[in-house]
């Protein structure tokens, strides 16, 4: 389970990647890089509780599929909470018109490693563990 990813080398001095824009305008999911393997995160926040899987699936299917994305990676770094539409929206990414992109997190929290290995979706979710 543990791994290391290219995304890692972007990473600032505080150990979160530099993110390159907001995907939607909300500002809370954040593109830190963009091509065959895409890189997304939160900044080090907790997942919103109302965090609105359908919206954000529309802007990473539409972003994953102009740019042929084969790896798509969540940076989970020192967030604590995930709620389950996040969960689901991890899941439904491996389904995009055409593409079935590897799906990753790296640095999650004890909890979230638990809640994945429990409904057994660690089987479908890539879980890695860098330094930062």
């Amino acid at each position: 389970m543990t791994n290391e990813s290219d995304a890692a080398d972007t990473s600032n001095d505080s150990g979160f990647l530099n993110p390159q824009y907001a995907l939607t305008e909300d500002g809370v999911l954040r593109v830190y890089s963009v091509g065959e393997t895409t890189v997304l995160g939160f900044g080090g926040e907790d997942v919103p509780s109302e965090f609105n899987a359908a919206h954000y699936r529309s802007a990473i299917s539409d972003l994953l599929i102009a740019n042929n994305c084969n790896v798509v990676a969540f940076d989970l770094t020192g967030v604590k909470l995930v709620p389950t539409g996040m969960l689901g929206l991890l899941v439904s990414l491996k389904q995009l018109n055409g593409l079935q992109p590897r799906v990753q997190v790296f640095n999650p929290c004890e909890d979230v490693v638990e809640v994945l290995q429990i409904t057994k979706l660690n089987t479908m979710i890539e879980i890695h563990q860098v330094d930062v």
